[in-house]
């Protein structure tokens, strides 16, 4: 396998460390402070990072239609953070968190299929144990599958769903500024929603820190993304960098020595065997 075939693997799967670890630090700064306040203040450090980015590497702006979809793919993606925090409110952890990364990860296959036209067999194979490898290791303990609880993950799926084909398709040869676009249309959404909330918009000093991490690795696992998608298929790029549970999982494993259930376990290994059979 040459270095071009490759590429879409690591950006993949580094998109995925880093959306993993930024969730692992937003779990942590969550229990201290409000939710809203922890996304609105790293979604704040992103979009600063990604404006000197595109200054310092002077990357040209995209035309006004592009940022415009751009604008609207942070919009939904937001809207997919809303649905899954809004579903995990309602006690729904065990469900919200399998349901939206799978959804997630099934709306750019689809497109794919439209777009690029099937994949190799093995390919597919790997995409379906990706999705059995999302769905296991996502799930929180034992819940029971409602259908009404459906609605709110679902969405959240779809909206993160819609986020990656947007993205994907829109940037061309541009990483930062359909990302800074993008940014624009979160954060919009965000801050809107902590109006209506009444909370407010940063974290408080002590938190600061871990804000700008999140922030960050935000930047990363964006920025990788589009990567892969430049590098390959709009389908591999969306499903390896949906494995980011896995890495969620491990960090808490080894850092808060959380208990890792069997069924996440396995998940972690169909999570490995995926990877073999997408970059066969």
């Amino acid at each position: 396998m040459t270095g071009l075939e490759l590429a879409p693997i690591i950006f993949g799967l580094t998109s995925a460390a880093c959306w993993g670890a930024a969730d692992f630090c937003g779990g942590l700064a969550t229990k201290r402070t409000q939710v809203y306040r922890v996304i609105s203040s790293s979604q704040l450090v992103s979009l600063i990072l990604l404006v000197a980015l595109a200054l310092t590497t002077r990357e040209a702006v995209l035309p006004i239609d592009r940022l415009l979809l751009g604008y609207v793919a942070g919009v939904f993606g937001a809207i997919g953070l809303i649905a899954l925090y809004r579903s995990l409110a309602d006690g729904h952890m065990g469900v919200a968190a399998p349901v939206s990364a799978v959804v997630a990860a099934a709306v750019p296959v689809i497109f794919g299929l439209f777009l690029e036209g099937l994949p190799g067999a093995p390919q597919l194979g790997g995409f379906g144990l990706a999705f059995i490898a999302v769905w296991l290791v996502s799930r929180t303990g034992h819940a029971q599958m409602r259908w009404h609880d459906l609605g709110l993950p679902f969405g959240a799926g779809l909206g993160f769903g819609i986020f990656f084909v947007i993205i994907g398709s829109v940037s061309g040869t541009a990483v930062w500024w359909p990302l800074i676009a993008a940014r624009l249309g979160s954060l919009s959404a965000i801050l809107s929603v902590t109006l209506i909330k009444r909370q407010g918009p940063v974290v408080e000093r002590p938190l600061v820190a871990m804000a700008v991490l999140i922030g960050v690795l935000e930047v990363g696992g964006n920025a990788c993304y589009i990567l892969a998608r430049q590098a390959g298929r709009l389908d591999v790029a969306a499903v390896l960098a949906s494995l980011y549970p896995a890495g969620t999982v491990l960090l808490a494993r080894f850092i808060l020595k959380e208990h890792v259930g069997r069924s996440q376990l396995v998940g972690v290994v169909a999570a490995l065997a995926a990877i073999v059979l997408i970059t066969v």
